[in-house]
């Protein structure tokens, strides 16, 4: 397979060559070919030029999922801008500080933002765009304002016949170059701007064309449900599919279990792209139910009777996500062990990732079809990743990484920087052990990993694996006070309304649980109490509780 040299000469070429596919969609809604999204670039590229934006000057985009999102994206780093994604769940203070933080000169955002953000608060940029038709919300710039004015009149101008694939010139990055700013989610403290260098984001398409370049084809479509400010959703839910001429269909809409599982079924994705949250909601309340029947469970583990049911379970749950996927790629968290166990039993084709903002995102990745259970893959090319332990094979500690994927550092933040990128190794934070094939396998954040009276260590993430198995846990928090562990949890309210419970009996339920629990995990770990939640632990947008605002919740 051919490979252009550069991020943005892949952009082009892709452009030049899929002029007539489909390149985008809303879903049920707009769609766009290849030449259209090109025609529109050609347009920003003049608008940006005549306000005066320069190469290297920051833009700034927040909005929900939507096609005028990507296209502006894609025009920025064409054009030699720096792009500063924002996840569109930020608060209003957060975006304007995210926005003068990134020292922005342009606000591309969604009629939403726009709605709650204050052009006060963000006093060096020349103007807001909608990401509609790119009108301007705000400005007080003479320049930027006459520029869309009169945009079609200049565009007629620079192309009297017509905009064609020859027109076509995009900067020409190099290695080192900053084309982004992703500002980390953040589940352990507040956000911080990660520099993205063009190397970084090129490494990451390489790894898609190497792993899935047989599977997935110019043509082929994929649903984009991800938030795109992500860099998760962004690598692999668009900028790869773009370089490769894939139809990319964004769900505009929240991914509610009903319109996801439509979007799917119309759409038929060659890839799913998605965070353990939509697989495990699939099999809760598609699969568990038919397998709990103490028949079913007898026959499953008949020879050949029980090879034809988990077929049939694998089929069934194939065809409730579109039918037509290569694999399923899930990322962003991990993944329950008790579904996690039942979806290697019935053969289904998923894998499991793991990525950092840090690294564009992808660390480590393994084929379906050779993925380890427990796992999450093994060492992206260009990229070597080591333990930082004594036995990295048995005790547990930091991931390191070191390769082409990393990011050049904080922006603004050089303790950060120095903190998390030593010797040339980016440390991950994350806690894990190498098996002796490449395995990796995640045990916890190291900023999460408790201590336990005796020394020792406690990773409050495989306890809360095991409590959320049980009986009407939704999710939950293992927090510790002094020597003692509590778990806070969040009840599977839907349960608890078809079964009209009352709050005694929520409270006896989840003390059961936590019995349970106790005969299923060391001494050191035992659980002393529980804290029944009644509103849902806050979120970063991909779904990983921030775990940070509940460690000192009171008992």
């Amino acid at each position: 397979m051919f490979l252009p040299v550069s991020f943005n000469e892949a952009l082009a070429q892709s452009v030049k060559s899929n002029w007539n596919k489909n390149s985008m969609s809303d879903y049920g809604e707009v769609t766009f070919q290849y030449k259209d999204v090109a025609r529109i670039i050609a347009k920003l590229h003049i608008l940006y030029e005549e306000a005066g934006i320069k190469k290297g000057d920051k833009i700034a985009l927040c909005g929900r999922n939507q096609s005028k999102w990507g296209i502006a994206f894609i025009a920025t780093l064409t054009y030699g801008a720096v792009a500063v994604p924002i996840l569109s769940d930020f608060h209003p203070e957060q975006i304007h500080q995210i926005t003068n933080h990134s020292e922005a000169k342009l606000l591309i955002a969604s009629e939403q933002i726009w709605k709650k953000i204050n052009p006060k608060e963000m006093p060096d940029l020349i103007g807001i765009l909608g990401t509609e038709d790119y009108q301007v919300l705000y400005s007080e710039d003479k320049k930027l304002l006459d520029a869309r004015q009169n945009l079609n009149k200049l565009f007629g101008e620079k192309y009297p016949d017509s905009f064609r694939p020859e027109h076509i010139s995009y900067h020409k990055d190099e290695r080192e170059e900053l084309a982004m700013i992703n500002y980390t989610s953040g589940t352990t403290s507040n956000s911080k701007g990660v520099m993205i260098p063009y190397r970084a984001i090129w490494s990451n398409i390489e790894f898609g064309y190497e792993k899935l370049g047989n599977e997935l084809k110019p043509g082929d479509q994929i649903l984009s449900m991800l938030p795109m400010a992500h860099m998760y959703g962004l690598a692999f839910e668009f900028i790869y599919e773009f370089t490769r001429g894939i139809h990319v269909n964004f769900l505009t809409k929240m991914p509610t279990p009903a319109i996801l599982l439509k979007a799917l079924s119309d759409i038929k994705p060659r890839i799913i792209v998605c965070v353990p949250l939509i697989l495990e909601k699939i099999v809760r309340k598609a699969v568990l139910p038919k397998i709990k029947d103490p028949k079913v469970r007898i026959l499953m583990n008949l020879p050949i009777v029980g090879d034809q049911i988990k077929k049939r379970i694998c089929q069934g749950m194939q065809e409730a996500l579109g039918g037509n996927f290569y694999e399923a790629i899930v990322g962003g968290a991990a993944i329950n062990a008790e579904i996690e166990t039942l979806l290697k039993d019935i053969g289904f084709n998923y894998c499991v990732g793991y990525g950092a903002t840090e690294c564009a995102p992808i660390l480590a990745y393994e084929d379906w079809k050779l993925f380890k259970k427990g796992s999450c893959g093994k060492a992206v090319p260009r990229m070597t990743l080591k333990i930082d332990s004594p036995d990295p094979q048995n005790i547990p500690g930091e991931i390191l990484a070191q390769g082409d994927n990393v990011m050049l550092g904080y922006y603004k933040n050089p303790e950060a920087t120095e903190t998390t990128l030593i010797d040339g190794w980016y440390h991950t934070g994350d806690l894990g052990i190498i098996d002796a094939e490449g395995n990796v396998f995640i045990k916890g954040r190291s900023k999460n990993m408790l201590l336990g009276a005796n020394g020792q260590n406690i990773y409050p993430e495989e306890i809360e694996d095991k409590l959320n198995s049980l009986p009407m846990v939704a999710e939950c928090v293992v927090i510790q006070k002094g020597e003692k562990l509590y778990a806070l949890i969040y009840p599977d309210m839907e349960q608890v309304k078809a079964l009209k419970l009352g709050e005694d009996e929520i409270k006896v339920i989840m003390e059961q649980n936590r019995k349970d629990l106790n005969t299923q995990i060391p001494a050191y770990e035992q659980i002393c109490g529980v804290k029944i939640m009644e509103q849902e632990f806050e979120k970063t947008p991909k779904r990983s509780i921030k775990r940070f605002l509940y460690k000192d919740e009171e008992i």
